[in-house]
């Protein structure tokens, strides 16, 4: 049965890929139901455009097969059939993932995190942590300047806390690269 919008209640990850949702946006399936996402604000909108900016430039100057993604679909490794998660961007060097619907193998996985999107937003991260492939998820947050990363060991394992950065620099070890942290809230209101 479908509610006032006409969003099916359940659906599985092959329904959800060829529905068309009622309305413009992104929209998430998660355990089998389709969520929408809220539209980003403008503080948001930039620090993704600039942290999108950053990788990008690095990757081209580097050269190889790595791409940097906004939006991408994600498809987790825990209920495959049922979870389409969108994160605010997300880096792949998988050949696998150019051209599909969804990705399945990034390297490193990021969300910007503001107050209203709190809970969603590390609901996907515990989801991300389960993808073999990803090495580092970075959260930045939108109501002040700083970021907090997560990164797995050498032996696979995740930390039992984040690495929080409030000023200087920060690495993203899976793709070398270190950044100014100021250089992600250029011109975004925020600090």
């Amino acid at each position: 049965m479908s509610n006032a919008l006409d969003v099916p209640e359940l659906m599985t990850l092959e329904e959800f890929l060829t529905w068309d949702a009622p309305g413009p946006g992104l929209w998430q399936l998660i355990d089998g139901v389709p969520l929408a996402m809220a539209p980003a604000g403008s503080t948001h909108g930039v620090i993704q455009s600039n942290i999108a900016t950053l990788i990008i430039n690095h990757l081209d100057q580097r050269g190889g097969p790595c791409v940097m993604m906004t939006n991408p679909g994600i498809i987790p490794a825990f209920r495959t059939n049922r979870n389409f998660f969108i994160p605010d961007a997300a880096v792949t060097c998988s050949e696998a993932d150019i051209g599909v619907p969804g990705i399945r193998h990034p390297v490193l996985v990021i969300e910007i995190l503001s107050p209203s999107n709190h809970a969603e937003t590390w609901r996907n991260i515990r989801a991300c942590m389960l993808i073999p492939s990803v090495r580092e998820i970075l959260v930045i947050r939108t109501d002040f300047v700083s970021i907090d990363l997560l990164r797995r060991d050498a032996d696979g394992a995740w930390p039992d806390d984040v690495t929080t950065v409030t000023d200087g620099t920060f690495t993203l070890a899976s793709l070398d690269l270190t950044l100014p942290l100021g250089a992600l809230y250029r011109r975004s209101g925020v600090g």
